[in-house]
């Protein structure tokens, strides 16, 4: 079976994605992965801290190599937007397979002194984990928002600059990074979303010298997921269209039935939903 790092290069040569789609539970976890397996396409599973506070760090990673082993099937598992060297250690040495040191918030040169310290940990305890860093705050929640996160890096001046992710990659040693190019977390109520800055996209890419990952991706038009592809995006990340598909078909099948007290029953429609999303999602990242 290929690594995470072969599934990523095959994505970039042939111009697709693989999918990235967070979950909180087993019933998200099955919705994605019954999509992924109809599909036969590799996908990596995100679970931010507080998703992997809910779920279990060990349980996660136990859920996620029960079905690469039964099915013999490409899924990983990441820990998204991780905040410290605690929780980034935490996972790696719980054998996630790769891992994401969040420094937006921070001033650049610290966010380059946490992450090559994440670095660092992970090459001398497991080499094969994959890190990747973040340059460009870009909001935190994945959820329906009123209006963009104040300190947003969405005007033109505040994205991500090339120079930065050279310098960023250079000194941190990460295997992928995320920067922001317009992508926003979360969705906007207004169904209105940042556009993506294509051209800038493919500059950083030719900077980085590693893949580019696109966080944010809910309510991204498909245009711009296809245009941010062929510019270098090699890896997208989906959370909050998961999230309102799941809820949404949860509570209408709760007001339609509003006697059924079985979870696995009442919980169908929810993996059902997600599935949609996801299988929608990755048919579009793979030009399907």
């Amino acid at each position: 079976m290929q690594t995470l790092r072969e599934h990523i290069a095959d994505a970039e040569a042939r111009k697709v994605a693989v999918g990235h789609f967070n979950v909180s539970d087993s019933e998200t976890l099955w919705g994605v992965f019954n999509a992924a397996h109809s599909l036969n396409l590799p996908i990596v599973i995100g679970v931010s801290e507080g998703e992997r506070s809910f779920f279990g760090v060990r349980q996660i990673k136990a859920f996620v190599d029960s079905l690469r082993e039964e099915f013999s099937y490409p899924v990983f598992l990441n820990a998204d937007h991780t905040y410290s060297f605690e929780k980034l250690k935490e996972a790696v040495d719980a054998g996630f397979d790769s891992v994401i040191f969040d420094g937006t918030e921070l001033p650049f040169e610290e966010n380059i002194a946490q992450t090559k310290a994440g670095v660092a940990y992970a090459r001398s305890t497991r080499p094969e984990v994959l890190v990747e860093g973040e340059i460009g705050y870009i909001g935190k929640s994945s959820k329906l928002l009123d209006a963009i996160p104040e300190g947003a890096s969405l005007s033109p001046e505040n994205l991500t600059k090339p120079e930065e992710i050279e310098a960023f990659v250079k000194e941190t040693g990460v295997d992928l990074v995320a920067p922001a190019v317009g992508n926003l977390h979360g969705m906007l109520k207004s169904g209105k979303e940042p556009a993506l800055a294509i051209p800038l996209i493919s500059e950083l890419r030719k900077a980085a010298g590693v893949p580019l990952v696109l966080h944010g991706g809910s309510g991204t038009s498909d245009e711009d997921f296809v245009q941010a592809i062929k510019a270098g995006i090699s890896i997208i990340h989906i959370n909050t269209e998961i999230r309102v598909a799941y809820r949404k078909a949860l509570q209408l099948f709760l007001q339609e039935n509003p006697d059924e007290i079985a979870p696995y029953k009442f919980m169908k429609s929810a993996v059902q939903a997600v599935g949609g999303v996801v299988e929608a999602r990755l048919k579009l990242f793979n030009g399907l």
